[in-house]
């Protein structure tokens, strides 16, 4: 496997690599990456459908990227994915996929019309007092001290970031920042998080930090992220023959490891006939997807909490690594990321509006009709005095094909959910859906004495509790994730978000695609570069742009740099003068 740039590969078909006709491929769990694995096995590694298997644990696939109406519940969403224009692997995929809307048209297609049509932003991105503008009017409000602290980071090398925070690489000045809020409640990053992930990001999305504040960089699915993304690439491989076994855990993998060889060679799973042994020979491929996000993940109801359960059990994704990762150092250290669930926990919950009595104020704050069928938040509106620190969004609606045309599908999260609440006095983790919309309804402005009766009678909410949603970022080390094709395996790779792949950053739909078009291609010899992360930190026209954006269009000229710098840079724009250097930071607004 190799990595390409630009078009000359982008659109070539592959050859047929040797052997492709004798391969079968077994692949663990049905999230994003699993199918994406199956649909480049039988797009460009020319195996067969009929012998790739897919198996999954639970009865419908899609792993995170859910959207369901459970009956007598209601509607659920656990999460929402935001995407970008550089998502190269995810284009590439969907580019082939058919939509199951518009005939003629594939899922690109659809998603690029929709949003040239209709481009995201955000006219409110925080709130206070109960619904009033959040006063982060755009700016970032970082001091030259926090910016310092953001350039330092970005030019870090990763080693020296092993196993540190966030805390440990940034002080207040950037805590405190809009910035932060920004950032943490767009991504879900907690202070103890990663100080190696939070670089990666800034440096993967360089390119998009103008746009954080107004959501202007990002995209969105017409529905949710099940029916625009997990069902057109469902049917695409069954239009293809792929074998999807549902209702099936993998319960062990036994592994053959020699001097320079490692092999899967066999496979334990469990269905409703009890438990079995699947042997793999070298032209049996396997893909594993370990670990799990929304594993353990609990529901409740309008009128109940979400049981808190983050105690692993056997044939989950968390077991079956921590099994595996036995087997060798190379198949990397899930403790490092499921042992203290505390730190990865936070909570959702879907909103459905069956009247227009909360219309009013998302109006108010949005500036926006929620009916118009066209965006309407741009993204999360976050409450930044909420003590949940509570952000809710209601994209483009419907959100489910099956809604009512009376209906609002909206979802509300907590980053800290075991915290008392501001209106309901308990933490989020205790409340049930009503109390939930409660609190939210309060942050919205909703008066106090309406707030009981419209989250009864106007609002079905269900909670969702994750005690493994943000498992990835917490601090990590070389090793820690194993690499998508560990050294030496000849038959099998990791894939989703928990496998270790360059440049890229997790959480995003465009990793689960990558590690998996990264598998299929190393492990079928695929004639074709996968294509590289988007390259935006090393141009030159990206960093000055970002860095100006950072100072809120301040000139890089005006930060306080004490007497030495100012005749530093005193120094180094006199050698820059009357160059192609200072056309270009004039041009970007940098002096």
């Amino acid at each position: 496997m190799y990595h390409s740039s630009g078009n000359y590969e982008a659109f070539v078909k592959p050859r047929k690599p040797e052997g492709a006709e004798r391969k079968s491929a077994y692949i663990i769990g049905s999230g994003l990456a699993a199918l994406s694995a199956a649909a480049f096995l039988v797009r460009d590694a020319y195996v067969s459908g009929n012998r790739v298997h897919i198996i999954e644990k639970d009865p419908v696939l899609g792993g995170a990227c859910d959207g369901w109406f459970y009956e007598g519940l209601g509607y659920v969403m656990r999460g929402g994915r935001e995407m970008d224009n550089h998502f190269e692997c995810m284009w590439d995929l969907y580019r082939s996929v058919p939509s199951i809307e518009n005939e003629g048209l594939s899922v690109l297609d659809e998603y690029y019309y929709l949003n040239k049509d209709d481009p995201n932003s955000s006219l409110m991105r925080a709130t206070m007092n109960r619904g009033e503008d959040g006063r982060t009017d755009g700016r970032f409000a970082l001091s030259d001290k926090a910016q310092l602290e953001i350039m330092k980071l970005f030019f870090t090398p990763d080693e020296y970031l092993y196993d540190k925070t966030i805390e440990d690489v940034f002080s207040n000045e950037v805590l405190d920042s809009n910035f932060w809020l920004y950032w943490r409640t767009m991504f879900a990053f907690e202070n103890w998080h990663s100080a190696l992930e939070m670089k990666i990001y800034i440096r993967r999305y360089i390119h998009h930090v103008k746009g954080l504040p107004d959501f202007s960089a990002l995209r969105f699915t017409k529905y949710n992220q099940y029916e625009s993304m997990i069902l057109p690439l469902q049917r695409y491989l069954e239009d293809h023959g792929v074998d999807i076994i549902t209702n099936t855990k993998v319960t062990d993998i036994r592994f053959d490891i020699g001097e320079g060889k490692k092999r899967a060679a066999a496979i334990s799973i469990m269905d409703s006939d009890g438990e079995r042994i699947i042997e793999l020979s070298d032209d049996d491929l396997l893909f594993i997807t370990p670990g799990g996000c929304v594993e353990n993940s609990t529901l409740g109801s309008q009128d109940s909490a979400a049981p808190y359960c983050p105690e692993l059990s056997k044939g989950g994704g968390w077991d079956l690594w921590k099994r595996i990762a036995a087997a060798s150092p190379d198949f990397g250290h899930p403790e490092k990321f499921c042992s203290d669930p505390a730190k990865t926990t936070w909570m959702s919950a879907t909103v459905t509006l069956c009247d227009d009595r909360v219309v009013p104020y998302i109006k108010k704050i949005t500036k926006r009709d929620p009916h118009s069928g066209r965006v309407v938040t741009g993204g999360i509106v976050t409450a930044r005095d909420s003590s949940w620190l509570l952000s809710w969004t209601f994209n483009r609606q419907p959100q489910f094909r099956a809604q009512k045309p009376n209906e609002l599908v909206g979802w509300i999260y907590g980053l800290f959910p075991f915290v008392s609440g501001d209106y309901v006095r308990k933490p989020m983790s205790e409340c049930t859906g009503k109390e939930i919309a409660m609190e939210w309804l309060y942050h919205i402005g909703v008066p106090e004495e309406e707030i009981p009766e419209i989250a009864e009678k106007s609002c079905n909410t269900v909670p969702c509790m994750m005690p493994y949603i943000t498992a990835f970022f917490m601090p990590r080390s070389a090793g820690d994730r194993p690499d998508v094709v560990p050294k030496d395996a000849v038959n099998f790779a990791f894939i989703g978000q928990f496998a270790e792949t360059a440049r890229d950053t997790i959480f995003t739909t465009e990793y689960s695609i990558r590690t998996a078009m990264e598998a299929v291609y190393t492990l079928m010899n695929v004639e074709r570069g996968v294509p590289e992360v988007w390259g935006s930190a090393f141009d030159v026209r990206d960093l000055v742009r970002a860095s100006v954006a950072l100072r809120d269009g301040e000139k890089l000229t005006s930060m306080d740099l004490g007497l030495r710098g100012k005749l530093i840079m005193k120094e180094g724009l006199s050698r820059i003068s009357g160059t192609d250097i200072e056309k270009l930071l004039k041009e970007y607004g940098a002096i």
